[in-house]
């Protein structure tokens, strides 16, 4: 007979690792604030390899709207300025020769809108992975019952996967809230 964990335990786990990645995603959204996070899927070449932007420089957030780029090496100004110029932010880089600086101009009305439709998106793909692993959970325990699991102890573990699954649906609705209230501050 198989015990109940062998299917909620990997089921809790994908929707542990959904909502993770949904955080990890929604962070790199800009959000009209400076984020030193945006930077993390821009990689520039450094001696053959592609590394992130933090493995060559120093990377701060002096204020609000401003991030600036200290690299370790003179040479390395021209490929992260090339780097950011190439990527999607739609930022255009200022070099004093010691600094780069990237001033992050305020959101219009209608890119705010696309970031939270593109915020909205990321967030329901979160909800069908949540969905997919309690989907999962609840077909191997199905299954259990022919393998002689009693069904009143299958019920129940079915309504543990139905509690995971609103726990991280409500923890995804949080999320989303929140970096729909970021985006939408002016």
């Amino acid at each position: 007979m198989t015990d109940v964990k062998t299917y909620l335990d990997p089921a809790e786990e994908k929707m542990e690792m959904a909502v993770a990645f949904l955080d990890e995603t929604l962070s790199k959204i800009r959000a009209g604030k400076a984020n030193p996070k945006i930077l993390d899927n821009i990689r520039v070449s450094y001696y053959g390899g592609m590394v992130p932007i933090s493995n060559v420089a120093n990377v701060a957030v002096p204020d609000a709207r401003t991030i600036t780029i200290t690299p370790w090496e003179k040479a390395m100004f021209r490929e992260i300025e090339k780097a950011i110029i190439n990527s999607e932010l739609g930022i255009m880089p200022e070099n004093n020769g010691e600094i780069i600086r990237l001033s992050i101009p305020p959101l219009t009305e209608e890119r705010r809108k696309q970031l939270v439709k593109q915020s909205k998106a990321e967030a329901e793909q979160a909800k069908v992975s949540v969905r997919n692993a309690r989907r999962d959970a609840i077909d191997g325990l199905k299954k259990a019952i022919k393998q002689g699991m009693p069904e009143d102890v299958e019920k129940d573990a079915e309504a543990k996967a139905q509690k995971l699954h609103d726990r991280y649906m409500k923890t995804i609705d949080d999320l989303f809230a929140a970096k729909e209230k970021e985006i939408l501050t002016v």
